[in-house]
């Protein structure tokens, strides 16, 4: 495991040196995704309050496409588990044992769409993380429930990696969204 905590040491780096905002172009690859997999008319999309450099996906509020999709953000439990808890903008958030803001009332939603943060991806759409396991585990017990979770990667296109190591225990996205575009 060295291997990756070297690895999310040196995009930890890279984000922090090579941040920039995105524009909401940055999301029509994802508008032209959900169009063609995705046929209900209130899709629920999971996001991520964005820290330590990361994509600031929150931008997809204010682009129409989504004007009427229902929006969560995660909530951390004991014992590594997360949930998705509705959110809107403007709704009162707390901050967790992160530092990271989370919905203070708690309508759980179960994701149609869910936008992962990473560290580094690669070719193959593997991705790793924080190193905590949160989202691995959400995604794989969510998989064996539901099979129509569409899960997408959030980066820059300078957290590519060339190969990442993976157990059995990741979980390996359907997409990765970039500004450059998307890996399908």
């Amino acid at each position: 495991m060295d291997n990756k905590r070297l690895i999310r040491e040196k995009y930890f780096l890279k984000r922090k040196k090579l941040f920039f905002e995105i524009k909401q172009t940055y999301f029509q690859p994802l508008i032209n995704i959900i169009k063609k997999n995705n046929n209900k008319r209130k899709t629920n999309i999971s996001l991520y309050y964005p820290s330590n450099f990361e994509v600031n996906i929150l931008k997809i509020i204010d682009v129409d496409f989504f004007k009427n999709f229902n929006f969560s953000l995660p909530i951390i439990k004991k014992n590594q588990e997360m949930q998705f808890c509705r959110w809107k903008k403007g709704d009162i958030l707390q901050i967790n044992k992160f530092g990271i803001p989370e919905p203070k009332l708690l309508k759980q939603i179960n994701p149609d769409v869910i936008l992962v943060p990473l560290l580094a991806f690669d070719k193959n759409k593997n991705r790793i993380g924080y190193g905590r396991g949160y989202y691995d585990k959400f995604l794989n017990k969510c998989l064996k429930k539901r099979k129509k979770l569409l899960s997408v990667g959030i980066a820059f296109s300078f957290q590519k990696h060339h190969n990442l190591p993976v157990d059995k225990r990741d979980f390996k996205l359907n997409h990765i969204l970039t500004e450059k575009g998307i890996i399908l």
